[in-house]
């Protein structure tokens, strides 16, 4: 663990809502100034640190007086208004007490899943960085719909890790990382030190559901590590309460939980299709597709597609499923829904007699495919 940490260079720190808001009692400012003070400290290293923070609905919810997470979008887009003012603000302060600019960065899915938005806040992050300022990143809750949601800031965290290439994710939360079991139910469960990001039995051990105030639990913060070892990235998860966590952590300590990333990173064009959280379609395959894509390296052709589902247009993100269910790439398409159903086991050489004409010889080419 302290080699992996202690030698990461851009750090992303996710801090969850009941660490910011004190259990959604209202912003927690000294929290706020104690994070402050140990970023502080590792910039002060010459590493760069990204914070992804959650609280803004919570934050909303404390000053409106509202007890429970409301169900209505329109509530929580209330919610979201009326708590970033207080969420920025806090920040800003204690960031400002070290010589720190910070600056707010709201995003949602829609801004990550089209390729020039993509690039553009990765600049945009980039540019921040190079300047000394520190980003506080959070979800476009004022503006989000159901359909472009990130869903957590776990996952959000994940996102911005990959698209920064950053070294590290830091997830901070109120347990002290991952356990074999729920510890407020098992008393014998015990505290998973080290493990390899994407190991099918961290989801098994982390299949909870979140507070009446954080929306993510444990298993959205694996699923989280899952995604950010795909560009190379380690994980840590431990609890926001450890007196100079970040500063542990980023010196190597063995604190909470680390998740390590043994997969060799994705190019960035891949990195960026895998990050899609939502596909426009799916492709069902026969056993000789999945297997031409996941053993041969290969193309998707459409003589091995027997069915389609979803309404799509060329150039969207479209799923691969396999057989047995389970989705093993995804990739942009070279035809539409409709065009896909007219060319379904077709040979490539005669998708002209089908169309009319024809694009490309491939339903979706290997250059545009990444296995999952």
């Amino acid at each position: 663990m302290k080699t992996l940490l202690a030698q990461a260079q851009r750090l992303v720190v996710k801090v969850g809502s009941s660490l910011v808001t004190n259990q959604g009692r209202g912003l927690d400012h000294e929290a706020l100034a104690r994070w402050a003070q140990q970023v502080s400290q590792i910039r002060g290293q010459g590493r760069e640190v990204v914070l992804v923070s959650s609280g803004a609905i919570a934050e909303g919810m404390q000053r409106l007086g509202w007890k429970r997470r409301p169900h209505a979008l329109h509530e929580l887009q209330a919610a979201a208004a009326v708590g970033q003012m207080g969420l920025v603000q806090g920040y800003e302060s204690c960031f400002r007490t070290h010589g720190l600019h910070t600056a707010q960065v709201l995003l949602t899915h829609e801004d990550m899943a089209d390729r020039t938005r993509y690039l553009n806040a990765r600049s945009s992050l980039r540019t921040l960085l190079t300047l000394g300022v520190i980003p506080i990143v959070n979800e476009n809750d004022t503006v989000v719909t159901d359909e472009i949601r990130f869903g957590d800031n776990d996952t959000l965290g994940a996102l911005v890790t990959n698209l920064l290439e950053a070294d590290a994710l830091i997830i901070l939360t109120d347990q002290e990382g991952l356990y074999t079991n729920d510890p407020r139910r098992d008393p014998q469960a015990t505290l998973v030190s080290d493990a390899v990001a994407g190991d099918p039995r961290l989801e098994q051990m982390s299949g909870d559901a979140g507070s009446s105030i954080a929306r993510g639990g444990m298993l959205t913060k694996v699923l989280a590590a899952k995604r950010a070892a795909r560009s190379g990235a380690h994980t840590a998860i431990a609890s926001g309460r450890i007196p100079d966590v970040l500063v542990r952590l980023a010196a190597g300590e063995p604190v909470g939980t680390l998740l390590r990333a043994e997969t060799m990173p994705l190019t960035a064009r891949k990195q960026w299709l895998a990050d899609q959280l939502q596909v426009r379609g799916r492709l069902l395959l026969d056993k000789g597709a999945a297997q031409a894509l996941q053993e041969e390296g290969k193309s998707l052709l459409p003589i091995g597609v027997h069915s389609v589902e979803g309404n799509f247009e060329r150039g969207e993100a479209v799923a691969c499923i396999a057989p047995n269910g389970r989705e093993v790439a995804r990739g942009l398409a070279n035809y539409s829904a409709q065009e896909t159903q007219r060319i379904l086991h077709t040979p490539s050489q005669d998708i002209e007699s089908k169309l009319g004409y024809v694009d490309e010889p491939e339903l979706i080419h290997r250059d545009n495919l990444v296995l999952l």
